[in-house]
């Protein structure tokens, strides 16, 4: 009898944690905290979308100060590896977004970008190095809010971007 009570409560025990990791690996649960798609941690609110798979990351909401328009925390960055050149080369693809609350265009997008160089040509209109760590978005020109701009680069490794100051119109 004991055998088999033991049997049964391990079956039910293994069930019960199977089902439990698969609701939280597969997303279908609440975060820790009890909020869906919200991540509050170090005092920053962590937005998630989980519906762009490639480019899948997280974009931080900025603190703004009293009557300031935008912050160069209104531009976000998203990049991620896509398929091969034909010769092996990896490719990335980069995407831009206008994330701006207070409905502003943001013009003057520069970011930093190392030395930055692709095998594979990038439309100097929508992204080019001028120098060393300063690369100009969209030829200095607005992204309008809830704009997104998306470029491919082919090199061996992904350049870390991250934007570096904005003209706010």
């Amino acid at each position: 009898m004991n055998r088999r009570f033991l049997s049964v409560l391990s079956s039910l025990s293994f069930a019960v944690l199977f089902l439990f990791l698969v609701a939280i690996f597969s997303g279908q649960g609440k975060n820790i905290n009890g909020s869906f798609g919200l991540k509050l941690s170090n005092n920053t609110n962590t937005l998630f979308r989980p519906h762009r798979k490639l480019l899948g990351t997280a974009m931080a909401e900025p603190n703004r100060m009293w009557g300031e328009k935008c912050s160069k925390a209104d531009i976000v960055i998203n990049q991620g590896p896509t398929a091969p050149l034909p010769s092996g080369i990896p490719t990335y693809t980069v995407e831009i977004l206008n994330i701006c609350a207070t409905g502003c265009d943001i013009s003057g997008i520069h970011l930093t970008c190392g030395w930055f160089s692709s095998a594979h040509l990038v439309n100097p209109k929508v992204f080019k190095r001028l120098r060393y760590n300063d690369c100009l978005v969209n030829d200095g020109k607005p992204l309008i809010n809830g704009g997104t701009l998306e470029f491919q680069y082919a090199n061996t490794f992904p350049y870390p971007l991250s934007v570096s100051r904005v003209v706010c119109k």
